[in-house]
């Protein structure tokens, strides 16, 4: 076994909260020692997968090489994280080696769990089955709504558990209930959305103005329905209906179907002492205004695994990169894990909803679903600036600004 190496700060996870953090703590302390272990020698821009889905966006244009977030003075261990001992201040990696650390981000990203609907690992990506929950069958959505006949249902579908991006099964329905209306093709009964949740939107001011979309596209919806089989061969889906005691099966065929996968923390991180205790998705239990975890204070965790109870999405973590800096910051340069006066997050996210080819409902909210607009104007309004800054100033800063650590807060 390697002997082991030990940082100041070591980042689990080289995804958008891992590569912000480390790049904004580096610009405050640029001779911290920090440690960052991810495996991927690529990264995604994953915000953009929706329009890739909707024929509106290059997949290319998604897709960069790690490294060039990776700043050289930064240790990369390409490996993965297998094991937690957060009593010796330890990660062990897949290939055995002990890493240590004085303090720790943990920031995986979340898992998409495509094994927990029967059949649908082996149909994705096959007889309109599609997703734009992945690079590649984002791309093959985009192939599957240019060629519906508008014959069968073009069925979208949404998970009991949190997902990234939540509003990411209505923007591809709504791209798909455009595209076929600009073909002629949309009339009621065509569109159809079975959402386990039970509303359309979780904030009132943005759900009436979903509402009319909905209307707008004649599109029929089904709430507290859980996908859990596919049949690919005969192409009907089946789902789970909450409204009856005891609930029902109910088949439903289509002509498309596009999957919103069960998602959770990474199992490494579920079965780790990381994770809320008993919680079967495995969350890492972190404090949700200082981001501190909850029970091993030198380490903190922010983006889609946490627990935080909010949207997880691009802007969320935006606004709690600068918080849990701010606070680890605090802890290192004072050598201590007691936070007094620390930074606090109040729950910031944002789902920017697409609703159309050149429209888009920005929507901003904090823990409370109380609106928290950027701009002097009604957000819940469909417009075009939106769409443009959703596809082409958002990616932008992304690429050039978020990951390298400015543009935080």
């Amino acid at each position: 076994m390697a002997s082991p190496k030990h940082f100041t700060l070591l980042i689990v996870g080289g995804g958008n909260a891992g590569l912000s953090v480390m790049n904004y703590v580096l610009r405050q302390r640029p001779n911290l020692k920090i440690g960052l272990i991810e495996p991927s020698e690529t990264h995604y821009y994953q915000p953009a997968w929706t329009l890739v889905g909707g024929g509106a966006y290059d997949v290319q244009d998604t897709i960069k090489p790690e490294k060039k977030y990776v700043p050289d003075k930064v240790h990369w261990i390409k490996d993965y994280a297998e094991r937690f001992v957060p009593e010796e201040s330890a990660v062990y990696l897949r290939s055995g080696e002990k890493v240590t650390y004085d303090y720790m981000v943990v920031a995986p990203g979340i898992q998409l769990d495509w094994h927990k609907i029967k059949g649908l690992p082996e149909w994705l990506g096959k007889n309109n089955i599609c997703s734009v929950y992945t690079p590649q069958t984002a791309v093959y959505t985009s192939q599957v709504m240019n060629n519906l006949s508008g014959k069968g249902k073009a069925v979208f579908t949404a998970p009991s558990t949190p997902v990234k991006c939540g509003g990411a099964p209505m923007k591809i329905m709504f791209l798909t209930s455009d595209n076929l209306r600009r073909r002629g093709l949309l009339k009621p009964g065509i569109v159809h959305y079975y959402s386990a949740g039970t509303v359309i939107f979780a904030v009132k001011k943005y759900a009436e103005s979903l509402l009319k979309v909905v209307e707008r596209y004649h599109i029929q919806t089904n709430f507290k329905h859980e996908l859990v089989e596919v049949d690919g061969a005969n192409k009907v889906a089946y789902f789970e209906n909450r409204n009856t005691n005891p609930p029902e099966r109910v088949a439903v065929e289509f002509e498309m179907l596009h999957v919103v996968p069960p998602q959770s923390a990474p199992d490494f991180i579920k079965r780790s002492p990381l994770a809320v205790p008993d919680n079967p998705l495995g969350w890492i239990d972190v404090n949700q205004y200082t981001l501190q975890h909850n029970r091993y204070p030198n380490i903190f965790a922010l983006g889609d695994a946490s627990s935080l109870p909010t949207s997880k999405t691009g802007a969320a973590i935006r606004k709690q990169v600068k918080v849990l800096a701010d606070n680890l910051i605090y802890c290192v340069d004072n050598k201590t894990t007691e936070l007094r006066s620390p930074k606090q997050y109040d729950g910031y996210s944002a789902c920017p909803i697409i609703t159309g080819y050149g429209k888009l409902i920005l929507a901003e909210f904090d823990y409370t679903l109380t609106p928290k607009e950027t701009f002097p104007f009604d957000q819940s309004k469909e417009r075009f600036s939106m769409w443009l800054l959703k596809r082409e100033v958002l990616p932008r800063m992304y690429w050039w600004a978020i990951l390298h650590g400015r543009m935080q807060g």
